[in-house]
């Protein structure tokens, strides 16, 4: 049985019915595995996500978000070459002009257990701020970029690119509606998205 499988679906252990409940941001940090605490953070964000076991679920849960959203004729803007290749053989067109597309696939740097956010850099964005790209994301992720904290995402990029820090670091928190989130002080300045996050068990 893989890491996330209890919480994304397998398995019979649940999150608690107590974990679920909403959270306000300032209570305390919640004193569970940090897998769970991803999880929950990320659900009360409003993300959206699909775990998989391969990338046979990987390209089944593409094709399915696409499908849902009736995205078959759209372009997919996309930034990594390397994530191109890798889903060349599925019937996707990608686009570099951001302006052709209403859909941003991409990978990331780490997921943020802390507060459920996702972490990205200029790796993912070259120089766009998070307001120019897209209001839907596919997020293509493994377990292994799962960590605690955004300081510790922070000193594992630092280390990894030692000699080419990457700039324009941010995170994407908020996956819902701006609707939704009109009414909310703190997403003032942040950008929405409906976000996809196709999750790959790689531990």
């Amino acid at each position: 049985m893989g890491l996330f499988d209890k919480l994304f679906g397998g398995g019979k252990n649940k999150v608690s019915k107590e974990a679920n409940e909403s959270r306000g941001m300032h209570m305390p940090d919640l004193d569970i595995p940090a897998d769970e605490k991803f999880t929950i953070h990320f659900k009360k964000n409003g993300g959206k996500f699909i775990y998989c076991d391969g990338y046979s679920d990987v390209y089944e849960a593409l094709e399915n978000i696409i499908i849902e959203n009736e995205w078959q004729k759209l372009p997919f803007f996309s930034i990594d070459e390397r994530l191109e290749q890798k889903f060349s053989r599925q019937q996707i067109t990608f686009t570099k002009q951001l302006k052709n597309s209403p859909i941003f696939f991409t990978t990331c740097e780490h997921l943020i257990a802390q507060n459920g956010s996702i972490l990205i850099c200029s790796n993912q964005l070259k120089e766009l701020k998070l307001n120019e790209l897209p209001e839907n994301f596919i997020v293509f992720a493994t377990t292994s970029q799962l960590v605690n904290s955004i300081g510790e995402g922070l000193k594992i990029i630092k280390k990894k690119y030692k000699h080419t820090i990457p700039s324009n670091i941010t995170t994407i928190k908020h996956f819902q509606s701006k609707t939704e989130n009109k009414d909310d002080f703190l997403t003032y300045g942040s950008s929405s998205k409906n976000l996809y996050l196709i999750l790959l068990e790689d531990l």
